[in-house]
């Protein structure tokens, strides 16, 4: 059994579709999204409608909660005007269905995998989409947010950071981010946007998993036409975040 993984595609249609097309070579049984679906990008009616299309289940994220709610609910996050104003656009793009669609996003989702195993899906923990989770994340924290939920194999999204750590007998990981890749250490006023999709595929085998970190190619002269055709606030800011991750 082979599950493919997607998590933080905020908004951007066009590297979820690079996403799909890449995972539909490797005899995937199985999509799941991690939540962060819509808010962020320039493609937020696109990406909700290939994403009913795709039909697979949806995590709720904390970036979708806030678009829906407007309430900040991360002690971490400090939401700015300029966000403020990417959000009323990008509710402006979303009909009453595609809203309902996205209220229908779960907290968490369990999959049963081959044998006695489970694949237990979040976007920060599965105590709240705000949790973070690195891998110098302190091992009693870390033990507090996942592990009452072992043998349980775990899987988050949120920090945009593919990485695995082992809990006991199983282990967490997380797959990366499809819409918005970038190094969670970098300053500030030099961030630069990756130029890729990330993903990962968990192959269940009995009692065993392998697991696998993918990174697929983006257009970003693409992108940045949909960016400037697309009319949403502060798109020049994006764009150079772009231009300046080749």
């Amino acid at each position: 059994m082979r599950i493919a993984v997607i998590s933080d595609i905020h908004g951007n249609c066009l590297a979820l579709e690079a996403t799909l097309a890449d995972l539909r070579k490797r005899g995937i049984d199985q999509v799941v999204c991690l939540g962060d679906a819509i808010q962020g990008g320039a493609q937020p009616a696109e990406t909700v409608a290939l994403l009913r299309e795709l039909a697979c289940p949806v995590v709720m994220g904390n970036a979708d909660a806030w678009m829906l709610s407007g309430v900040e609910t991360s002690p971490h996050e400090t939401t700015t005007q300029q966000q403020q104003e990417v959000r009323q656009w990008s509710l402006s793009k979303l009909s009453p269905a595609d809203v309902q669609f996205i209220e229908s996003f779960q907290p968490t989702i369990e999959i049963a995998l081959e044998g006695s195993q489970r694949l237990l899906c979040f976007h920060g923990s599965p105590h709240s989409f705000d949790d973070l989770i690195f891998p110098d994340t302190p091992e009693e924290a870390f033990q507090q947010m996942l592990g009452a939920f072992a043998p349980a194999i775990m899987t988050g999204g949120h920090t945009h950071l593919q990485q695995i750590r082992r809990l006991g007998t199983t282990f967490f990981f997380n797959p990366g981010s499809v819409g918005l890749a970038y190094y969670w250490r970098q300053p500030a006023d030099q961030f630069q946007r990756d130029p890729w999709a990330e993903y990962a595929i968990l192959t269940s085998e009995g009692q065993y998993a392998a697991l696998e970190f993918r990174r697929v190619p983006l257009d970003i002269d693409a992108l940045i036409r949909i960016y400037q055709a697309s009319g949403r606030p502060h798109s020049e800011t994006a764009i150079a975040e772009y231009k300046r991750g080749r």
